[in-house]
C-alpha cells in the first residue's frame, strides 16, 4: 500500500516562510513527477509547483520566485520551501506522485498553510 504523507503546515505571518515536506512510500521513486498542489475554500486545485525524477522543475506564476521544490530521491521526500508568503496562498496543499502514462498517481491527506497575521 502506498502512504504519501505531508508534513510542515501551519500558521504564518504575511511575510513568512514554511518548508513543507511529503515522504512517500514508493518503490523506484526517482521514476515518479511529485508535485505539490494547493486548493483554497471554493476554489479548484491548482498546481503549485511540480519537479520530475531528473529534476526539471515548472511553477505556477503566482509563485514563481517565491517557491522552490525540490526532492531528496534517497530519503524518497520531496519538499516546498515557501518564502514571502501572502495571504492568497492559504490552503490545503495536496503532495501527487505520478508516473506519466500508468495508474500510478496517489496523493496525500493534505496539509493545512494558513498566512495571516
Amino acid at each position: 500500500q502506498v502512504h504519501i504523507v505531508e508534513s510542515g503546515g501551519g500558521l504564518v505571518q504575511p511575510g513568512g516562510s514554511l518548508r513543507l515536506s511529503c515522504a512517500a512510500s514508493l518503490n523506484m521513486f526517482n521514476l515518479y513527477t511529485m508535485g505539490w498542489y494547493r486548493q483554497a475554500p471554493g476554489k479548484q486545485r491548482e498546481l503549485v509547483a511540480g519537479i520530475t525524477g531528473s529534476g526539471s522543475t515548472k511553477y505556477a506564476d503566482s509563485v514563481k520566485g517565491r517557491f522552490t521544490i525540490s526532492r531528496d530521491n534517497a530519503k524518497n521526500t520531496v519538499y516546498l520551501q515557501m518564502n514571502s508568503l501572502k495571504p492568497e496562498d492559504t490552503a490545503v496543499y495536496y503532495c501527487n506522485s505520478r508516473v506519466d502514462g500508468t495508474p500510478y498517481d496517489y496523493w496525500g491527506q493534505g496539509t493545512q498553510v494558513t498566512v495571516s497575521s
